[in-house]
């Protein structure tokens, strides 16, 4: 390895072997060494380095490659350039395809013209140039930063949906290069028959693939607010499927989930599959449910639709807040409905100081519980000034007001969210759990006994929570018990 060496892109100083003591990025690829201060070509007076595989990379006179129809040619300048392939500013050496009219970074000769990413469901696709008026947002819904459709980016031909080059392709493990262009994308359609259309163009009449019966389509929120999704096991809200022959309801937004989800929180390159029916632990916010999942095909882990939804990219709107939030995975911060800090993954607004951890942004607007005969609202404020009213009237301790809480505006009442929805929020009353045949050898339905409490066949303690009962023997167990 050569001590001094002259090279074209940096003609004014001899370039010498050193440590990159001051992690300087390389000058052709634009990036810091790995290693930090590991060994470089560089020139001190000038603050100059280049890797060293990067400077016989840099000879290459003409890189041709399959993924661009033209082959690209050394062009040597010392003033910076933005690359038309990825928009990050390069210097001093650059590659140039003439009948194209385009400059790109040397690794960007290469770069791939479809890959499949575990942010989006469908496969994207890198073009140089976009038009604006194709696009209604133009956030890259990884970082929610604008990009620039002067410069290349990824996209979805199927959806509303823009990606940085630096973005999509920062993390090696995050997508898949798609090399044959004929390949069959996923199959990202929840909704198996459609049997009915109304004028707007809504599907009314369907049969999904996790329920026997057909499901209609309704808006008649009021007439079914003791009830809650199949799905997600929130309560009913907005527009909503349900099934004219048994206790079945499904959100229109769960409806349309996709049979396949990628998921960029999942370690492993496996696909979730949309599975029903199974009693699971839910690996992002850890509680038991009953619900819909994702399962992953090849750790057998599952993620619950609440969780799916909260932690998909892009801008969304919250019924607490103003203004549009988005998913922040960078940086740790706080939660304002639960007072927690160093949360993972945020929902955060751009305009104002609003953070919503991705658990509490699930939380169902609206609940029920033994002790209040109304529904509760969900609350973001309390306006209440006298610090000794401050008390959840389900636990009767002090509860801080700056933090989200349920309220009865009826009987003037406010609790604890926690304290409305219990630990086992997410196990539907009545549900069959065949499960257990190593604790009993028949199905348990979950319960919740109000009026008497009979004793864990466990435990011997009274089942004031809820619990798993057998319906044709005396058996009953507390969920905790399990």
């Amino acid at each position: 390895m050569l001590g001094t060496i002259s090279k074209v892109c940096h003609c004014k100083h001899p370039l010498a072997l050193q440590f990159n003591i001051k992690r300087l990025s390389c000058e052709i690829c634009g990036e810091t060494c790995q290693e930090g201060i590991g060994l470089v070509y560089g020139c001190s007076p000038c603050k100059f380095a280049v890797h060293i595989e990067c400077v016989s990379a840099s000879l290459d006179l003409v890189v041709e490659d399959k993924r661009h129809e033209h082959p690209f040619n050394l062009f040597t300048r010392r003033s910076s350039f933005i690359c038309d392939a990825c928009g990050v500013e390069g210097s001093y050496a650059s590659y140039i395809c003439c009948t194209c009219n385009i400059m790109v970074h040397k690794k960007c000769t290469s770069m791939p013209r479809i890959i499949k990413s575990k942010w989006h469901d469908h496969r994207l696709f890198h073009k140089y140039f976009l038009h604006i008026e194709d696009f209604r947002v133009l956030n890259c819904i990884m970082c929610n930063d604008e990009v620039s459709t002067d410069h290349g980016s990824y996209y979805c031909s199927e959806c509303d949906v823009i990606f940085h080059v630096k973005c999509a392709m920062k993390k090696k493990d995050s997508y898949e290069i798609v090399e044959n262009e004929d390949e069959e994308s996923p199959d990202v359609s929840s909704i198996t028959k459609v049997l009915e259309w109304n004028d707007a163009g809504e599907a009314t009449v369907i049969e999904h693939i996790m329920h026997i019966h057909r499901l209609t389509l309704s808006d008649r929120v009021g007439e079914y607010d003791n009830k809650c999704c199949d799905g997600c096991l929130l309560p009913i809200s907005d527009s909503f499927y349900y099934c004219t022959q048994c206790d079945f309801f499904l959100h229109k937004v769960c409806v349309e989930l996709p049979k396949v989800k990628q998921a960029w929180h999942h370690p492993c390159q496996s696909s979730l599959v949309l599975t029903s029916n199974e009693v699971f632990r839910c690996v992002v916010c850890h509680y038991l449910s009953k619900a819909f999942a994702y399962k992953c095909e090849e750790c057998k882990k599952s993620a619950c639709l609440r969780c799916i939804i909260a932690l998909t990219p892009g801008a969304r709107t919250y019924i607490g807040h103003k203004h549009p939030v988005f998913l922040y995975t960078e940086n740790r911060g706080g939660c304002v409905a639960c007072g927690r800090n160093g949360i993972k993954w945020l929902l955060r607004c751009k305009d104002c100081d609003f953070s919503v951890g991705n658990v509490c942004y699930s939380l169902p607007i609206t609940s029920q519980h033994k002790s209040d005969e109304h529904l509760l609202l969900l609350t973001y404020h309390d306006d209440n000034s006298y610090s000794e009213n401050h008390f959840c009237d389900i636990c009767e301790e002090r509860r801080d007001p700056n933090l989200w809480f349920y309220r009865c505006a009826t009987c003037d009442t406010s609790t604890h969210v926690n304290c409305v929805l219990g630990k086992y929020r997410f196990l539907k009353l009545g549900s069959i759990i065949e499960e257990y045949k190593d604790i009993h050898e028949h199905p348990l339905t979950v319960v919740k006994k109000i009026y008497y409490y009979p004793n864990c066949s466990f435990c011997s303690e009274p089942c004031l929570d809820l619990a798993l009962e057998c319906t044709g023997c005396n058996f009953i167990v507390h969920a905790k018990c399990l």
